[in-house]
């Protein structure tokens, strides 16, 4: 394992570390929205909850895109569009309660 590291290039390990991120973002969002149905005692999901999966999709995408792979590029492309949907149908049911 420590060798595959050895033999990675500036940019492999630059791509590499941007995968990594989008990873831990993306799935940093279940952590987030189980800690906040806690506090509220029931299952919700909050904003930053879409938030943090487009931005994790988005670094994801990037990697994915670096690795020429066209199932990760499918799956994260299709994700952020719904993710912006959802994100898109919250904010226009708070503008119509305004």
């Amino acid at each position: 394992m420590i060798q595959y590291f050895r033999e990675l290039t500036s940019i492999e390990i630059i791509f590499l570390s941007i995968g990594l991120f989008g990873q831990c973002l993306f799935a940093s969002r279940f952590l987030y929205q189980w800690i906040y149905s806690e506090r509220l005692g029931k299952s919700s999901i909050p904003i930053m909850f879409w938030y943090l999966s487009i931005f994790g999709g988005f670094f994801l995408l990037i990697y994915a895109i670096y690795r020429k792979d066209p199932i990760i590029i499918l799956g994260q492309t299709t994700g952020i569009f719904i993710y912006l949907r959802n994100l898109i149908l919250i904010y226009k049911r708070k503008n119509e309660k305004n």
